[in-house]
């Protein structure tokens, strides 16, 4: 799904829809904390409306209704119940200095930040999944504590034109035009840490990919990202069976 500089209610719905799926199936997954972490998907041309779960509300049990409308030109009272603070502090200051990442996915999935609790985290090409990030995450080692005020403007500039935000001592962030390929970025770079610190808790050599076969694996990553829509699609026709309740 595209998003035009004009966003129709239908659209905005559908958005909605595909988010409150991806929380749904990021608990599934086990990739969440509970009522912690946080998503957002902006509706705005500017990026700056930007919708986002409410404190308090289970990933397992987010519906498209759930989610709230909040607007960096009109902060909202940091003392409402459905507001956490960290979450609009970081989201906010995202999508203030980065109003092309359409969805933010944050997330403290078990091994990415176990990875990013080494002295030297880094994430080399063992695998395809892996490789997938070749050359393409930027990293913070810079923790300064959750991501109230100076925390959460620190990490919106370190995004670039990456599309992943490896956070230090937190977790991870992904930022996409689409809920598709932003979960799919995050579904894989999970696998990949998962791979890779499995890989080196077995204590033996690993086999690293050369620089070339990385880097064109990658890039054929690039391609088949065009096609992360299935990935969505195939989510949401499970839930629809399933738990159709999601998409009220």
């Amino acid at each position: 799904m595209t998003h035009p500089d004009i966003i129709t209610d239908t659209a905005i719905t559908e958005l909605r829809r595909d988010m409150a799926a991806l929380f749904r199936w990021t608990a599934r997954e086990r990739l969440h904390e509970g009522i912690a972490n946080h998503y957002s998907c902006a509706i705005s041309a500017d990026g700056q409306q930007f919708l986002m779960n409410p404190y308090g509300v289970h990933f397992s049990a987010m519906r498209a209704s759930d989610l709230i409308l909040l607007d960096n030109h009109n902060p909202p009272d940091p003392a409402d119940p459905k507001i956490d603070i960290t979450a609009w502090g970081i989201h906010g200051a995202m999508h203030r200095a980065n109003p092309q990442a359409r969805i933010l996915l944050h997330l403290h999935p078990h091994y990415a930040t176990a990875l990013m609790c080494l002295a030297e985290p880094d994430l080399p090409p063992l695998d395809q999944s892996c490789a997938r990030f070749y050359n393409r995450l930027a990293w913070d080692t810079g923790f300064d504590g959750m991501g109230i005020g100076a925390e959460g403007e620190r990490l919106s500039s370190l995004l670039g034109n990456k599309r992943v935000l490896m956070m230090g001592n937190h977790g991870v962030m992904t930022a996409a035009q689409t809920p598709g390929l932003a979960f799919d970025l995050i579904y894989y770079l999970e696998r990949a840490c998962r791979t890779y610190m499995t890989a080196l808790a077995s204590g033996r050599a690993l086999a690293v990919m050369d620089a070339k076969t990385a880097e064109k694996t990658a890039r054929q990553w690039e391609d088949y990202d065009l096609e992360t829509g299935h990935h969505m699609a195939a989510i949401r026709a499970v839930l629809d069976k399933e738990e159709p309740d999601y998409a009220d």
